[in-house]
């Protein structure tokens, strides 16, 4: 008997706890647009773009790419961060409008989802490309809604 008490008690209480996710109201944006550019979508694309490259000086041609598992995990990292910070632009007060914001939030996660599977890959290649069309992205959402600035922690053009 004493289960059962237990369960006529506890069932309401979960009942309780368990939420839509689906529900907005659930969510609570902590950073405005501008700073969660400047604190997580920036530095993750800046780690993805510095993932892989290539140096050419007076020395000769210097490779630059993930060492090791550790160092692939990080560019992995940082395509998750950019693929979800596309959902996070399109939370709340941050869906500056319905039509090309989120067209170009969608964009967002997208193409971080093309990164993602480039860093899993261990692909440098498809790194370097991946990062490329990050950049398109990231420039062709400035030119609308951000025009003149080219990074938003970059202070020459503000």
């Amino acid at each position: 008997m004493k289960v059962h008490r237990w369960l006529w008690i506890a069932s309401p209480l979960f009942l309780g706890c368990t939420a839509d996710a689906s529900d907005s109201s659930n969510y609570q944006t902590v950073a405005d647009v501008q700073q969660l550019m400047l604190t997580v979508v920036e530095p993750a694309a800046e780690a993805y773009w510095d993932a892989v490259g290539w140096i050419i000086d007076e020395d000769g041609e210097h490779e630059i790419a993930p060492a090791n598992a550790e160092e692939w995990e990080l560019v992995r990292n940082a395509a998750f961060v950019i693929a979800e910070s596309g959902n996070l632009l399109m939370m709340g007060s941050r869906a500056l409008d319905q039509t090309g914001w989120i067209g170009m939030s969608q964009a967002m996660v997208e193409v971080g989802r093309t990164a993602i599977e480039a860093a899993e890959a261990r692909d440098e290649a498809a790194v370097f490309d991946a990062g490329a069309e990050v950049y398109y992205v990231c420039t062709a959402c400035h030119a609308a809604y951000a025009l003149g600035t080219l990074r938003p922690s970059d202070t020459r053009t503000n």
